[in-house]
């Protein structure tokens, strides 16, 4: 298994990128401003971004596993290898997603506590309704885990 950076051609990962952010102008925001990483394990299993957020935050603004490979650590291994990579460099390690039961207990998980929520950020920046688990995401909530 290894991490490698991804600084051309990021949009090659497009379809992986989509799982976690199904509007391409989104992705478009942040793709090119931010740092890619995937992880390959005979074939790329995981891919994320982050970006500098500046006072010392480092946000990741993508990150999503091959669906057959989920739930084998792939995620959870990248977000170490983040925290490895960028502790010292940043204070704290964020992650803005919809408040889900498939995502929020992955990052408690991991080491993420709830911070703040902005509210209506699906509905205002989204051309069309972000469901998840059946329910409608309207507000991201952040995570944060100091580095």
């Amino acid at each position: 298994m290894k991490i490698i950076e991804i600084t051309e051609n990021k949009k090659q990962y497009l379809a992986l990128l989509m799982l976690a952010d199904e509007q391409e102008n989104m992705i478009d925001r942040y793709l090119y401003k931010g740092k890619m990483f995937v992880l390959d394990d005979n074939g790329v299993k995981c891919e994320c971004v982050v970006t500098d957020e500046g006072k010392g935050v480092l946000e990741i603004k993508n990150i999503a596993t091959v669906p057959e490979f989920q739930r084998k650590g792939y995620a959870k291994a990248l977000l170490e290898f983040l925290v490895k990579e960028y502790g010292g460099k940043y204070s704290v390690l964020q992650v803005g997603t919809g408040d889900s039961p498939l995502t929020i207990p992955f990052y408690e998980k991991c080491g993420f506590v709830r911070s703040h929520i902005v509210p209506n950020f699906f509905t205002d920046n989204y051309d069309h309704p972000i469901f998840e688990c059946g329910v409608q995401l309207i507000d991201i909530v952040y995570l944060q885990r100091p580095l």
